[in-house]
């Protein structure tokens, strides 16, 4: 059933691989709460009382917070609508489960003034003849010239790009696309970035991704953290340096210069304006 319900994640829903394998994981967690496993499991014997005590297991003895619980929560959410539409079960145990009030948080971002030492980093190490040196400082460049997730920069391809490299075409979430232009220094580092890949065949496969390894595979997400976090590290960044600290920073920044609500959240892919405006706090 579990293998069902992640190709149902992967072909229908268009799920990231990071969100299909939490979403089965916290399945799988759940199971083994229950003390059965996917063979025995039989949900039609499951009720909201089940999902209740669940909830006050994770919380009270897990100690899970509440964003954790309810992203856990979803989870089995998504897991119950699967199985009503398969006609495995028939009634809506969710109806009355409520979320877990959170503690509102402002987004973590970086001030413009010791942004401006990053991106004089950036532009110094931007037209090195160092594959390396100038993939790092790309990586860095995408994540605050474009307001790009993490798994959204590392599913870029080369041909993503429009033909003068002044937009991207991003795959968001659910599979939904998004056009961001590119500033001129983005673009002036992506060129020069794309010239070495040829001329010092890092690529020589059938490899499509835009960020590459030396052996000219697709990079992994803890390298590009790893990229990130020695960049903000280096110009004294203080507190949280993540991928998301960049788009965050991003957004803000835009804010501050007088961007549309509106156009922040088409270039951040944000599914609704109410996402976008927790901005207005930084700002």
């Amino acid at each position: 059933m579990i293998a069902d319900f992640v190709r149902y994640l992967e072909a229908e829903r268009r799920y990231s691989p990071l969100t299909v394998r939490n979403y089965r994981h916290d399945v799988e967690q759940f199971l083994a709460w229950l003390g059965v496993d996917d063979a025995r499991f039989e949900p039609q014997r499951i009720t909201t009382d089940d999902i209740r005590e669940w909830i006050l297991y994770r919380t009270e003895k897990s100690h899970i917070g509440p964003a954790s619980m309810n992203r856990e929560v979803s989870s089995l959410r998504a897991l119950w609508h699967y199985l009503r539409r398969q006609g495995i079960v028939t009634q809506d145990i969710f109806r009355s489960v409520r979320s877990l009030r959170t503690p509102r948080r402002l987004p973590v971002f970086v001030p413009e003034s010791r942004m401006a030492y990053v991106i004089a980093d950036i532009n110094g190490r931007a037209g090195s003849e160092d594959f390396v040196t100038v993939r790092d400082a790309l990586t860095v460049a995408m994540f605050y010239g474009c307001g790009i997730r993490l798994a959204e920069l590392i599913a870029l391809n080369r041909n993503d790009f429009s033909d003068d490299y002044r937009q991207v075409r991003i795959r968001g979430k659910g599979d939904k696309e998004r056009i961001v232009p590119l500033v001129d220094p983005l673009r002036r580092i992506l060129v020069h970035y794309l010239q070495l890949i040829e001329r010092q065949n890092i690529c020589n496969s059938q490899e499509k991704a835009l960020i590459l390894t030396l052996k000219g595979a697709r990079i992994s997400r803890s390298v590009v953290r790893r990229i990130v976090e020695q960049a903000l590290n280096k110009e004294g960044v203080q507190g949280k340096k993540s991928p998301h600290v960049l788009r965050h920073t991003f957004a803000t920044h835009l804010l501050n210069h007088g961007a549309d609500m509106r156009e922040i959240q088409e270039l951040l892919g944000h599914s609704s304006l109410q996402a976008t405006q927790v901005y207005t706090h930084n700002s």
